[in-house]
């Protein structure tokens, strides 16, 4: 309650200052009025969350009194009778003006339509199109939907055409090179988001995204998971009265086909809408391993490997809006999604004693896997008056089933053709999900008061069984020491309170986020638990119930130095939850030399994050920029490290284990610049810098360390005569280190062609993503008992040809989709 106390403190010192403001009530004994009103965008009829309105005394100019918008760009102001100057004002919007306005009684303005405040880009045609990039209190939006190169990708590959986002060779995904990220499927946890992991958002198109939402100093209305930041991605809801809707189809090589279609019906009573797609794609890569060893057999092991992944997916989101009355509505989603996954992996092995060949192997890895998610959704959303007030309240339910089989086999090429080992692996994985979520919004004059509940309560068990051939009884023995239970559950129950005011060029947002979190662990397996807790050096509980309270504040501000130019600054306290195979402690084997094992002592890690902005924008060139420090306590790095233990042919195994470090701390700075010379060239680039450096030890080996590295983007939109677009983006991620590896620089380019047809209802595309086959991770490892020469190329090179065609949509509508992501940064400061 001492912590609570400060911000209650604060809520009430702004009260009077509210109520002393002209026009905050009666003012010398004389009636006040309210003004109300609902600000709009002109192109895309989107509420503008903070628009200003700004009532100016006619006959003393320097007495001032307004109001924002709220969420649902509604704007409920009192005021004295009089003369007024009335303005509605949005940055990167032209003004609406009312001047000369005799005041005498309550008046509503109605809907006001704020257009783009174009001129500035002399002429250049953009009837229809909105922006693609808003900057906010707390978040940029960008419009990726826009970017040619998406045609025919994953919503994984389209994060990767966003600012500030980086995803690497094997899909993990990071922010500002951090990858505790939080991915959110519209605002919210979602089974299409793979509870924690991101493999699911390989097989979901990304022409279902309507908006990713790149969030570095989450408000409080977040929850307080992913010390990076948020990631929250939006999906496509038709708001065009009528039936309208698209399809979308792609083929390519290596084999990359499938046909997805987003259709809406919508009438003034409900809104119907689905999403529908099917996917089958063949991802071949490939690696290559130089080890060398200290101890064992063999002092050299050569690895060679060649992978193929087949991937059958099938998606659908079906919902209905109902309007329950006009201030009132109700909306109910179902999701569901299945996938078959067939991954081959052939790997030579050449094994060499004091620097002579002295062996060779052959070894396939068969996986397939199949998963069937869905979930339920309801969300009740009312308006309780015309003030603003408004209440929302989520109810969501998610389930996951993931069956995966393993056959492992190596067999000997060279002096002889023996069998060495079959090892067959059996996983099953279901995760339950509830979600519970009220949210309550108060306008208090020109200011906003927010308040909230939300509830997450999951659920994974992982049953992990391996079975050895016995090559003297041909028979399968079950290897007691792997297979195992594991129940892992994880309950969040967080309030919330917000507040936020703008006060002439000066806009602020202030929260805090109280989180209680249990986390708790169940093992069910023959093993003796005694054996598993001398591996990690310390003693630690097997079955765990942990709980931890934490207040999370977040601040923001926005100071406007001119209509173009602006500063911001945040403050943000985040948490990062280890999830349920960061703590299983059994070993689960990628390889027969190589096993994961997680830590059931893992403890959260938490980070206190700052953030200072800078906008820029002239006439044709946006400059963006931010500075930003980050220090993490208990931050989560994985460690390899042997286990003492060699396979039967006398390999030496290998362990990596996640840990607890002392600190991480991270500063960086990134800029982004647009720049439109002409009607037909746009230019756009990025660059982000991070320098981090950790402390701590694990099991007497220090794992401190200090790592540099950087990336940047590049993209260049032409378009051509005949209605083609031709659109590049480059990609290239410096080198970096841990305490451990070494890893090289990294570079990609993307080509994409469209044209229009059909009369702009169609639109014919073709991608190349990474042009040069050069998305590639070259590092090397070296520790006490090994080293580690690496290259491995997740995705080879691949072409795709798409075709879309919308209908019952408006022509400007079907225009506005063929820009690329931060193309026209006319960004919009929310004050």
């Amino acid at each position: 309650m001492k912590k609570l106390f400060p911000l209650l403190l604060l809520l009430l010192t702004f009260n009077p200052i509210i109520s002393q403001r002209p026009g905050g009530g009666r003012e010398n004994g004389q009636t006040s009025i309210k003004i109300t009103g609902t600000v709009l965008d002109q192109e895309t009829g989107e509420p503008l969350e903070y628009a200003t309105l700004v009532l100016q005394d006619a006959q003393n100019p320097q007495k001032i009194t307004g109001g924002i918008t709220d969420m649902d760009g509604k704007f409920s102001v009192e005021t004295t009778p009089g003369k007024y100057n009335i303005r509605i004002e949005y940055i990167s919007y032209k003004s609406y003006t009312l001047p000369n306005q005799t005041l005498s009684e309550s008046k509503d303005l109605g809907t006001v339509r704020l257009a783009l405040d174009v001129a500035q880009l002399e002429g250049v045609e953009v009837v229809g199109e909105k922006t693609t990039v808003e900057v906010r209190l707390d978040k940029k939006i960008y419009n990726i939907g826009k970017d040619l190169t998406n045609s025919g990708a994953t919503i994984t590959d389209a994060l990767n055409n966003v600012p500030s986002v980086d995803v690497d060779v094997e899909g993990a995904i990071s922010l500002r090179g951090n990858e505790n990220v939080r991915i959110l499927i519209n605002g919210k946890p979602s089974a299409l988001a793979g509870f924690g992991s991101t493999d699911a958002l390989t097989q979901l198109p990304a022409d279902a995204i309507e908006k990713v939402e790149v969030i570095t100093s989450p408000s409080a209305r977040y929850d307080a998971e992913g010390t990076a930041g948020i990631l929250n991605i939006v999906l496509k809801k038709e708001k065009t009265l009528g039936f309208n809707g698209s399809v979308n189809t792609t083929i390519g090589y290596p084999v990359n086909s499938g046909i997805s279609a987003n259709v809406n019906l919508r009438t003034d009573k409900f809104n119907i809408f689905n999403t529908t797609g099917y996917s089958y794609r063949d991802a071949p890569g490939n690696a290559f391993y130089d080890n060398t060893y200290t101890s064992g057999t063999y002092d050299r092991l050569i690895e060679d490997r060649e992978y193929n992944r087949l991937r059958k997916g099938f998606n659908t989101n079906l919902g209905l809006e109902y309007f329950l009355t006009e201030t009132s509505s109700i909306t109910g989603s179902v999701f569901y999604r299945t996938s078959d996954s067939e991954d081959e992996t052939e790997n030579t092995n050449k094994r060499y004693v004091d620097s002579a060949l002295n062996s060779e192997t052959f070894r396939t890895e068969d996986e397939n896997e199949d998963d069937e998610n869905y979930q339920f959704s309801l969300n009740y959303v009312n308006n309780l008056n015309e003030d603003g007030q408004k209440l929302t309240v989520d109810l969501q339910y998610s389930k996951g089933d993931q069956n995966k089989i393993s056959i492992i086999e190596e067999n000997n090429t060279m002096p002889d053709e023996s069998l060495i080992a079959l090892e067959k692996v059996y996983e099953t994985e279901i995760e339950d999900e509830y979600l519970v979520q009220a949210d309550y919004v108060l306008p208090m004059g020109d200011a906003q008061f927010e308040a909230g509940y939300r509830g997450t309560f999951e659920k994974d068990a992982t049953d992990y069984r391996l079975d050895s051939l016995n090559q003297d009884t041909g028979l399968f023995d079950i290897n007691k020491d792997l297979t195992n239970m594991f129940t892992y559950t994880e309950n969040v129950n967080a309030l919330y309170t917000q507040y936020g005011n703008k006060f002439g060029k000066f806009s602020f947002l202030l929260g805090l986020r109280l989180e209680n979190t249990q986390l708790k662990g169940e093992l069910d397996s023959e093993y003796d638990s005694s054996e598993l807790e001398e591996q990690f050096g310390v003693d630690v509980d097997l079955n765990f119930d942990k709980n931890y309270l934490g207040l999370f504040p977040t601040v923001n501000f926005i100071f406007e130095l001119a209509d173009n130019e602006n500063i911001s600054l945040g403050y943000n306290r985040r948490i990062n939850r280890p999830r349920g195979r960061y703590v299983n402690p059994f070993p689960s084997r990628s390889s027969r030399t190589n096993i994961f094992q997680g830590n059931p002592d893992l403890d959260p890690a938490y980070s206190n994050a700052f953030d200072v902005g800078y906008l820029k924008r002239w006439d044709k060139l946006t400059f963006t920029s931010s500075i930003y420090y980050q220090r993490e306590t208990n931050s989560f790095q994985s460690v390899q490290e042997e286990t003492g233990q060699t396979t039967t042919d006398g390999i030496e195994i290998i362990r990596t284990i996640p840990i607890n470090l002392s600190t991480n701390d991270r500063i960086g700075a990134e800029a982004g610049m647009l720049y439109n010379p002409t009607k037909w060239l746009r230019l756009n680039s990025s660059f982000n810098f991070f320098r981090f450096s950790t402390e701590g030890d694990f099991n007497g080996v220090d794992y401190g360390a200090t790592n540099t590295s950087w990336f940047a983007r590049f993209s260049s939109k032409v378009s051509l005569p005949a209605k083609i677009d031709w659109q590049t983006n480059a990609f290239y991620r410096g080198p970096s280190q841990t305490a451990q590896t070494e890893y090289k620089g990294i570079l990609s380019l993307n080509l994409a062609f469209s044209k229009d047809i059909l009369n702009d209802n169609g639109t014919l595309s073709m991608n190349i993503s990474d042009l040069l086959n050069s998305r590639k991770r070259k590092s090397y490892t070296e520790t006490e008992f090994f080293t580690s020469d690496s290259e491995f190329q997740w995705r080879q090179r691949q072409i795709t040809l798409g075709f879309v065609y919308r209908f019952n949509q408006p022509k400007e509508r079907n225009r506005g989709n063929n820009r690329g992501p931060a193309e026209d940064m006319e960004e919009e400061i929310e004050g």
